[in-house]
């Protein structure tokens, strides 16, 4: 049966994947987007096509009054002064976006490592989310503990490319769960789609095993004829420089480095992996599917 779906975030690496999925299933999805040009592509599948930004409260609750089910996310602000603050705030819009509309089924883009509140930066935002939207009442959500992504490899290409390394300020040898988010959105089409989940409830979704940074470098080296492609940890002041010069807040490149160097700490790990939170893609099937063409783009 067709369901009315609206879906936040539509043109990132996940929301882009669900609008896809859900279209080609013939539901009728309304897509929110603070840029829409990205987004022609799907009108002709039907879309419904929006443009309003996450603080658009009235035009939210309009979209997700007469929606079987909306998929909600947290999206990063790069140039945020204060970016707990921020994450308040976008907290507090979707609250009162749901509050007002009546909906009922929200699938809650979420992380890995969201039990913890403090000391995982952009993370620790994620993880009061979950706890203020569990305070509502006859609203069903589902939280969406997504890995890591394996798309978070093609933010390095230029550095492969340039240096000939791999790297970031994480520590290359933790093991953590890495996913492709694709796998994560067809976890999150089912939900939205089906919209027969109950509660307050959280879904992992943690790819086929773990990797360490070093094991993927590795995977890369081999696809793109470079055997000797080395992972290297880099120092945190010059992660936070590069990311400066390309106009971050100091206060958001704060958070994004400490919760990259807080990985060894074990926060990603802390879910436990069983049939139903593993999904099929390969670090291999996604350096050849995806890094690749990328890569060699």
């Amino acid at each position: 049966m067709k369901k009315k779906i609206v879906v936040l975030g539509s043109t990132g690496t996940v929301g882009s994947k669900i609008s896809e999925i859900l279209l080609n299933q013939g539901h009728l999805v309304t897509l929110i987007a603070r840029n829409t040009e990205k987004l022609d592509k799907y009108r002709g599948l039907g879309a419904t096509i929006i443009k309003a930004d996450i603080t658009d409260v009235d035009t939210l609750a309009h979209a997700f009054k007469d929606a079987d089910s909306a998929f909600i996310l947290m999206p990063d602000n790069v140039q945020a002064e204060n970016t707990r603050v921020y994450q308040r705030q976008v907290t507090g819009n979707l609250i009162e976006a749901i509050q007002n509309s009546g909906i009922r089924y929200i699938v809650n883009m979420s992380s890995l490592g969201a039990q913890m509140h403090e000391g995982t930066g952009i993370m620790a935002g994620t993880g009061e989310q979950e706890v203020r939207l569990n305070q509502l009442s006859d609203v069903n959500i589902l939280h969406l503990r997504s890995a890591y992504f394996m798309e978070n490899f093609l933010r390095t290409i230029g550095l492969v490319k340039n240096m000939g390394i791999n790297g970031t300020a994480a520590d290359g040898d933790h093991a953590i769960p890495m996913v492709a988010t694709r796998d994560v959105a067809h976890v999150a089409a089912g939900y939205l789609s089906n919209a027969n989940f109950k509660g307050k409830s959280v879904q992992a979704v943690m790819g086929p095993r773990d990797y360490t940074l070093r094991q993927v470098t590795n995977i890369i080296g081999a696809a793109i004829g470079k055997a000797d492609l080395a992972y290297v940890q880099l120092p945190v002041e010059q992660a936070r420089q590069a990311f400066l010069k390309n106009g971050f807040s100091e206060d958001f490149v704060d958070n994004l480095i400490e919760m990259g160097t807080s990985i060894k700490t074990g926060f990603m790990n802390y879910q436990k992996r069983n049939d139903s939170s593993t999904t099929p893609t390969t670090a291999e099937e996604f350096v050849t599917e995806v890094y690749l063409p990328t890569y060699n783009a």
